[in-house]
């Protein structure tokens, strides 16, 4: 069974990532391999809802976690709403569907001291390399941008004049993000060496490897993990808990939350508060410490 109109409308209208758009068709490709294979059903336009149960008991008896579970049956209703939409189907077989519960992730956030260690070990860098690696995390840490987001900024993104930072988020909203002196003059020095690379392919591209071809997600993330490995304890050492540090330490300062909301390129400001649990904590130990009636 061809997926090619749904795919156009995941890519054109929703404007989801590649990324995004191949992990949703591997998911219909495996939910469709299931259905043929145990029910015997040639297309999964017909099914009905007790094949989409089997497949999901049959999901979490492999062992994989419920919240991988709920992000497969996600795809599932994305395609299915998909063919309610244009008609295709009449009812959709996941309406009354109930996610399965999960646990709540708890994202612990770098602390300012590790940052600022890391930051350490880096400001002594004097290759291309070197500066590279404390140009994104700088980036990281000073705008809360994702890792797509970093990979793909072009050096006309950047605005000296204006001292911006131009990303493209999800869905492919740009947003314009104020950038630190700091950052800028990172930038300066990273580029000065940038220009000397032998044979730059991708010369659109702000971050390259040695190769001069653009950085990519397993590279971004190795960085990062590298080097918090020498200064953290913490497990999970990813370029996301960088943003997560970002935007923990904003709001721990004060900043507004619809201000760190825009900053983060949230499109509501639900996604945002998950990082207010850490400010909260911060709240409870300020008042505790200053109540006079403590």
């Amino acid at each position: 069974m061809s997926f090619q109109a749904f795919t156009d409308y995941l890519q054109l209208e929703k404007k989801y990532s590649a990324h995004t758009v191949i992990a949703y068709l591997k998911d219909l490709e495996d939910f469709q391999k299931f259905a043929s294979e145990e029910y015997q059903y040639s297309e999964i336009v017909t099914v009905n809802y007790s094949v989409v149960r089997s497949w999901i008991v049959s999901l979490v008896d492999s062992g994989i976690s419920n919240r991988t579970v709920n992000r497969k049956i996600s795809s599932l209703k994305t395609y299915y709403k998909f063919l309610l939409k244009t008609s295709q189907i009449e009812v959709n077989p996941l309406a009354k569907h109930k996610s399965l519960k999960t646990s709540k992730k708890i994202q612990v956030p770098f602390s300012e001291i590790e940052i600022e260690n890391v930051m350490d070990l880096l400001q002594s860098e004097n290759t291309f390399e070197g500066l590279r690696d404390r140009l994104i995390v700088e980036l990281f840490y000073s705008t809360g941008i994702r890792r797509a987001e970093l990979i793909n900024i072009k050096l006309n993104d950047v605005s000296f004049a204006q001292k911006t930072i131009k990303v493209l988020g999800k869905r492919n909203k740009e947003r314009i993000i104020p950038l630190l002196p700091a950052v800028l003059n990172t930038i300066n020095q990273y580029l000065s060496f940038r220009e000397q690379l032998e044979n730059i392919k991708d010369s659109d591209c702000l971050f390259l490897t040695q190769k001069g071809v653009k950085v990519y997600e397993t590279l971004v993330y190795r960085i990062i993990n590298s080097y918090f490995s020498e200064t953290s304890e913490k497990v999970k050492k990813s370029p996301h808990i960088l943003r997560h540090s970002f935007a923990t330490h904003l709001l721990n300062e004060g900043a507004d939350i619809n201000a760190v909301k825009e900053l983060l390129g949230h499109s509501s400001l639900a996604s945002t508060q998950v990082y207010t649990q850490n400010s909260i904590a911060k709240l409870k130990e300020v008042y505790k410490n200053s109540h006079p009636r403590n």
